[in-house]
């Protein structure tokens, strides 16, 4: 594994000692904002984690280098180079064979935080089935790694850009539970509320502690979603929010934009049509997100 994996020695020594740990993603960096802000946003969701007493592991491939843990300079390149490549699990053994350069979704990311031993994973939102996907088959990878990894992941639900009903529905077939933070409702990433019921509203990240450390102590694998709905003071407007997300949705159709392609376009396309509005917002759920993973993680750690 010491050939492939590479651990941040700071990282490396906070699990050694039992700390907790909060895995971040980078694709947000590379893909999912314009630079600078995607820069100023990964560095200040890695204070975040640091000011709510955990240690933050951003992860990435580099040169065919699987990164548990990246250096300020490590995010800044990540950040401004172009051609990076998504990288998804299917990914991952060509990434490394040609020596690449790749920011991780979901799912890569739950996979080298699974192997590095981190338990706990910040992110914005998850990806799921697509809209249509009863034609294309679109479902995001996310799901399964979920269904078969022992990471719990922190979100704001599932991008509103796709199909909730038909994720929830995905992830419950596949024994992933959905538990709400202090919401009965599915976040739907811009907005609190999705129409959608979560499995069980937690208000206490100590209860969501106990229940992550009975789920694997009892062998049962896989994740767990923690549905943490944007702060109320920086969600969309619905009916504003939901118009940029079906005119973003029918112009990805005309353009036959699908498979790892399609979020990026969509997100960038939302932006654009509220005038950079999903953004801020983008960025504040991220915030929020960083803050509760990390309180979850110490209380993990402590258990």
């Amino acid at each position: 594994m010491k050939a492939y994996l590479e651990i941040h020695p700071e990282v490396e020594a906070a699990l050694k000692q039992g700390k907790a740990v909060v895995a971040l993603e980078s694709t947000i960096i590379s893909h999912g904002m314009p630079y600078p802000r995607n820069v100023e946003t990964a560095l200040n969701v890695e204070k975040i984690i640091r000011e709510h007493g955990a240690v933050p592991a951003t992860i990435a491939i580099l040169g065919g280098v699987l990164k548990v843990g990246l250096t300020a300079d490590e995010i800044e390149y990540l950040g401004k180079t172009p051609g990076v490549i998504k990288t998804s699990r299917r990914d991952i053994p060509l990434m490394i064979a040609n020596k690449s350069d790749g920011a991780t979704t979901v799912a890569s990311t739950m996979i080298l935080a699974a192997l590095a031993g981190i338990k706990v994973f910040a992110t914005g939102g998850i990806g799921g089935v697509h809209r249509g996907a009863e034609e294309t088959f679109d479902i995001s990878a996310d799901l399964q790694e979920l269904a078969q990894t022992d990471v719990a992941v922190v979100c704001a639900g599932a991008k509103s850009i796709l199909d909730i009903g038909l994720t929830l529905e995905y992830l419950e077939t596949h024994g992933v539970p959905v538990l709400g933070y202090q919401t009965a409702d599915m976040p739907a990433f811009y907005t609190r509320k999705s129409g959608f019921a979560v499995d069980a509203r937690v208000d206490d990240v100590q209860v969501l502690a106990k229940a992550l450390k009975a789920k694997w102590d009892l062998g049962l694998k896989g994740g767990m979603v923690i549905a943490n709905p944007i702060p109320e003071k920086y969600e969309m407007d619905y009916d504003t929010i939901t118009a940029a997300i079906e005119q973003a949705v029918k112009e990805a159709e005309a353009q036959n934009i699908k498979g790892k392609e399609s979020t990026p376009f969509l997100l960038a396309k939302v932006k654009a049509l509220t005038g950079g509005e999903s953004l801020e917002s983008n960025i504040e759920l991220v915030y929020n997100n960083a803050k509760v993973a990390a309180q979850l993680a110490v209380a993990y750690a402590g258990l």
